[in-house]
């Protein structure tokens, strides 16, 4: 038998060869795929500027003691160095464990577990009933998806103040409560009615996207299969349940994702509303926000410690909700 050996390697024609090492299958995927890279590295520019740096530079300010007393600045001509130090993981530490944890915390977690958990709720199902009513074929449907996509088409910051006025003392709320002789509550000044009218404003911003966004799965959905289930003698509400949110599985999935870490870091229907005046309904974004900016001295290390820990949370919440979507979908498949 004869065998034909490659004079170049050494090796029998036809025997694989060993893996290439990363340098290799590097420069071999740029040579192949080189416009590819051309293509993306202005976008990797921006992301490693605009997110990367501020990133790892928030980072490191968690691990030091940084404020607006100890930091580098400029005053007139004379510039002064930064004094900070370098104290460890010492902020978790006092954010997690530290003797005022639950007022400076723990109190703003709860709240914004609460606060997300009914915002999307109430976003999810009020976006469903309006979407599944604008399925239907009805007389100037166009009309009535135009008005309800408004709350969405305005600006944040003018919803905002237009809900502020009218939830004010002599707001136009009060005023039509007033007149048909009920309590008028203090929106903007107690505790509960300040966390009743937040929710209820980001409510009205956040519905129309879900709405949309579900219309657009109902849509998707074939009709053959309310055909079939009809025929089989399903009523609306088992068609509902066995046609209608199997087919919404997968819109629904993402657009709940979305909703949560939107809502999560939900900063201008809060600030805008209640400004520094509702410690007890500020969430978590919020407060960071008051550390870093609303106070005296700005204290920057806790504000960043509060930034990375928001980051950590939302992190472990999308593993764990894309493994629990996937076993799911895996347990459906069976």
């Amino acid at each position: 038998m004869t065998v034909a050996i490659d004079r170049a390697t050494g090796k029998r024609r036809g025997e694989p060869g060993g893996r290439p090492g990363p340098l290799a299958r590097l420069k071999n995927s740029y040579q192949r795929n080189w416009y590819a890279y051309a293509m993306i590295a202005p976008v990797v520019v921006v992301l490693g500027v605009l997110v990367l740096y501020p990133l790892v530079r928030g980072f490191y300010l968690t691990l030091t003691n940084a404020n607006s007393l100890n930091s580098a600045r400029t005053i007139g001509v004379n510039h002064i160095e930064a004094t900070y130090e370098f104290i460890g993981f010492d902020n978790y530490a006092d954010i997690l464990w530290g003797p005022t944890s639950y007022d400076r915390f723990w109190s703003h977690f709860v709240w914004t577990i609460v606060w997300t958990a009914l915002c999307v709720t109430l976003h999810y199902v009020i976006g469903l009933g309006l979407a599944l009513l604008l399925n239907q074929k009805l007389r100037g449907r166009t009309f009535y998806r135009l008005i309800l996509i408004l709350p969405w088409a305005v600006p944040t910051f003018v919803t905002v103040f237009g809900w502020r006025f009218m939830l004010a003392d002599g707001g136009v709320i009060n005023s039509v409560l007033e007149t048909l002789h009920l309590p008028a509550p203090l929106w903007l000044e107690d505790t509960f009615w300040q966390r009743f009218a937040a929710i209820m404003v980001n409510t009205w911003c956040g519905v129309p996207f879900m709405m949309v966004s579900l219309l657009g799965g109902l849509q998707s959905i074939d009709t053959s299969l309310y055909e079939a289930a009809e025929m089989d003698g399903a009523n609306a509400w088992q068609r509902f349940r066995y046609v209608t949110l199997p087919g919404l599985r997968s819109v629904s999935s993402t657009v709940v994702l979305l909703g949560v870490i939107w809502t999560f870091n939900q900063f201008a229907v809060i600030f805008l509303l209640f400004g520094d005046t509702a410690p007890d309904a500020q969430i978590l974004v919020t407060w960071a926000y008051h550390l870093g900016f609303g106070q005296q001295p700005r204290d920057f290390a806790q504000s960043a410690a509060y930034g990375i820990l928001l980051l950590a949370i939302l992190i472990v919440f999308t593993s764990f909700y894309r493994r629990w979507l996937n076993r799911d979908e895996q347990q459906l498949a069976i």
